[in-house]
């Protein structure tokens, strides 16, 4: 269904066009100014050039023809030339009404659907998921539901970094700690363990050792190098390790993954488009896009019109190992191959912005993907402790993803125990799951390429703009819904829709409802899960206005109570729809 602001515009549009002016000045928008107005069009002020008239006299025009039209309630035109409307609690409540009634709250599936990709993980195998981590994961997560919610078809890929120099250090510290392991035998031609010679634990240990080490052991350093162009070019016994890298970490991930609420279509790495990289980069020599430079192949991205300085991407190294740019552009390939998307969307870092701006020229320039197929990264910005540097643990270390949920979820445990009597297995579960929301909501409130401070005693507060707060406003609404049932009445059966408005509280809530079309436009747009985070804690705070400005509960009149409970129902759906987008759920209780 259309927004209120496109349906407002089309009053304008046809009002514009009766005076002798061209509908183009006729957009409505949300009012700058809520203590004056609803809803306002500055249309007038800009039609002044082509029509040469003052502006107020353009508006005072427009304004005489919608004067008595019942969309609104109120309608003025103001100097030096704008319209400040009201709409009238009728329009507002049918609007509500519309949109209780439709599935989707309103919103209009994309017709035709994109296929859309979104790349959003990038964990490396063999290393635990840590806060760095988190903004790409839940970032991503978000926009792939909002996508989707917007009726398109999206594939998330993991996209793993599983197949450089990492691999190589594991592989050669394992033989330098169990040498008698077959892997290592050159004339074993068997066949190898289906058990890994490792679990996780002893492979989060092995790599950062082994990292370590290379640093300050030059001859180890160049054995792992070997086993890296090994293993990329198919030794069975390494690849046969690299399958139980691949099994233990993968399985580790989805956990991990799943603990914050985050899944993937595609568990791909760079190792899968390996085979594409050869004949990708021998065809860029051989049209001459990529040439030698210090024996190194690069290509040309550099345009006239930069201001800044592009050096060349380097395709493939001068010992001919391939590079992430290398990976990420066969990546391209092998996604325009399967799924030929129209969109693909790199969420990671920001300061990889060059890195990716490099890649997608070079597909562009060498014919890796039609006018179709768009590329655009989503840098994000970092999470940071209240120093205003990256987030350590306390002795300095990088804190492991799961550790912060732990934290994050037992300061929510205490919060609860401190403020309620309830048991201790009820009070475990919800904390962790407003703990999610907690850490979820603080980080998608910011706008993505922002960095952040992270506040666990801010994040986990059950008043203000945060995910506990949001929480607790749909648990009140539940607890009122539920009481209502206990009384054995049926809203719809009594009043089938919302009241007409009566309170200037009951219309805020409404205005604030008829809003989320228009915000699922906008968020999706942009791909902004921060404009959901707005409109969640505004919509919160117009319900918790009414709620206290209204008796629903003791309401003697039964049309109109099942009236409030309609709109409390309509409440719920919005902000559960939205808290779902953000990927995170409500208790029953808190």
């Amino acid at each position: 269904m259309k927004t209120v602001l496109e349906l407002l515009t089309e009053q304008f549009e046809a009002a514009f066009e009766q005076c002798g002016y061209d509908k183009k000045y006729a957009k409505v928008t949300l009012s700058n100014r809520p203590d004056l107005c609803e809803y306002q069009c500055n249309g007038a002020m800009a039609a002044v050039k082509e029509y040469k008239k003052a502006p107020i006299m353009i508006a005072t025009d427009v304004v005489e023809k919608l004067k008595d039209n019942d969309v609104f309630e109120e309608i003025t035109a103001v100097n030096p030339g704008f319209i400040n409307m009201k709409v009238s609690g009728k329009f507002i409540s049918d609007f509500v009404n519309a949109m209780s009634l439709d599935e989707n709250l309103g919103v209009e599936k994309n017709n035709p659907a994109k296929t859309i990709i979104i790349d959003y993980g990038g964990a490396n195998v063999a290393k635990p998921l840590h806060v760095g981590h988190l903004r790409p994961a839940v970032i991503g997560e978000s926009i792939k539901r909002l996508c989707r919610f917007a009726g398109d078809k999206v594939i998330g890929d993991v996209h793993l970094g599983d197949w450089g120099m990492p691999i190589g250090l594991i592989i050669e510290q394992l033989r330098d700690e169990q040498p008698e392991l077959v892997y290592f035998d050159e004339s074993y031609t068997g066949e190898y363990p289906a058990e890994p010679p490792f679990d996780i634990t002893e492979l989060e240990r092995i790599y950062p050792f082994a990292s370590k080490r290379s640093k300050e052991d030059a001859e180890f350093k160049e054995r792992a190098h070997q086993a890296t162009l090994k293993l990329q070019e198919g030794l069975p016994a390494f690849r046969a390790i690299w399958e139980h890298i691949m099994k233990v970490s993968v399985t580790d991930l989805k956990k991990n993954y799943g603990n914050l609420n985050v899944d993937f279509d595609l568990w791909y790495g760079e190792s899968t488009a390996d085979p594409l990289i050869k004949p990708m980069v021998d065809d860029m020599i051989e049209k001459g896009f990529a040439y030698e430079s210090q024996g190194a192949m690069v290509v040309d991205v550099k345009e006239e019109t930069d201001t800044k300085e592009y050096p060349p991407c380097i395709v493939r190294k001068s010992d001919g190992a391939a590079l992430y740019a290398t990976s990420d552009l066969a990546t391209i390939i092998q996604r325009v191959r399967d799924y030929d998307p129209d969109l693909m969307v790199y969420i990671t870092d920001k300061r990889q912005e060059m890195h990716f701006d490099q890649v997608f020229r070079v597909a562009r320039k060498v014919g890796l993907v039609s006018e179709k197929n768009k590329l655009t990264f989503h840098g994000n910005g970092t999470m940071n402790g209240k120093d205003g540097k990256p987030f350590k643990t306390r002795d300095g270390g990088v804190m492991r993803l799961e550790m912060l949920l732990k934290d994050i979820s037992d300061a929510v445990y205490e919060k609860i125990m401190e403020n309620r009597s309830v048991e201790e297995e009820e009070a475990r579960k919800t904390a962790k799951i407003v703990g999610l929301a907690a850490l979820k909501y603080g980080d998608l409130s910011n706008q993505i390429g922002k960095d952040y401070i992270f506040d666990i005693e801010r994040f986990i507060s059950f008043e203000g703009n945060t995910g506990p707060y949001i929480l607790y406003t749909i648990v009140r609404i539940k607890s009122i819904l539920a009481k209502y049932a206990e009384l054995g009445k049926d809203a719809k059966a009594i009043n089938p829709q919302v009241n007409s408005i009566q309170t200037a509280s009951e219309k805020a809530l409404m205005i604030e409802l008829s809003k989320f079309n228009e915000m699922i436009k906008n968020a999706y747009e942009e791909l902004a899960p921060h404009k959901v985070c707005s409109y969640i804690f505004n919509l919160s705070d117009a319900f918790n206005t009414f709620y206290h400005d209204n008796r629903i509960m003791a309401e003697e009149d039964e049309k109109k109570q099942a009236g409030y409970i309609n709109l409390l129902e309509t409440t719920k759906k919005t902000l559960e729809k939205s808290i779902d987008i953000l990927g995170f759920e409500a208790p029953e209780r808190m």
